[in-house]
């Protein structure tokens, strides 16, 4: 079954800095720009299929935005036999107000001066199981401390980075267990 990204919150959060090195490191050229420099075209000749053409929209501001990376997104799963969901989760960067559901796989050793310290979580992101570390204070972090003895799964808020194929949860809020 294949899955076509429509989220545009999800779709605007792209960088398209992250798609440019994609395209270079897959053997996409860069043919031109467009509309003074709002976006780029890409190119590949891949066997004896006719040549693919992507539009790469450099400016976040711009209407069709979401949608220009949609179609970078059905593109890139034709020319490299992947879903959509698998490419993107690559894009991601920085996804902020994103609210993740799992599992404390991990409590570090906490602070010695302050009742804060970082945990691991175990979640869904893009329909893949990934860790994900945020650091929590005071109340969150006992109610993450709970969670991991209890093994309740918890929900939180926060912004989503991506760091070298890590994810961060910063600025995490609205930390509950939830007795499922």
């Amino acid at each position: 079954m294949k899955v076509t990204i429509k989220d545009s919150q999800i779709l605007k959060t792209v960088n398209p800095n992250v798609i440019q090195a994609h395209l270079q490191a897959t053997g996409w050229h860069e043919t031109g720009r467009i509309y003074n420099d709002a976006g780029e075209i890409w190119r590949l000749k891949k066997d004896a299929v006719p040549e693919y053409e992507i539009l790469l929209p450099l400016k976040h501001e711009l209407g069709d935005y979401a949608e220009r990376i949609s179609d970078i997104l059905k593109t890139l799963e034709t020319v490299e036999n992947r879903d959509q969901v698998d490419i993107l989760s690559q894009f991601i960067t920085n996804y902020p107000n994103f609210t993740v559901k799992g599992v404390v796989m991990q409590i570090a050793t906490p602070s010695i001066d302050k009742l804060s310290g970082e945990i691991t979580l175990l979640c869904t992101v893009f329909d893949k199981l990934r860790e994900i570390k945020t650091e929590l204070a005071d109340h969150d972090y006992i109610l993450a401390i709970k969670a991991y003895q209890e093994r309740l799964p918890i929900r939180c808020t926060g912004d989503l980075v991506k760091v070298d194929n890590n994810f961060i949860l910063e600025n995490p809020h609205n930390l509950l267990l939830n007795n499922i």
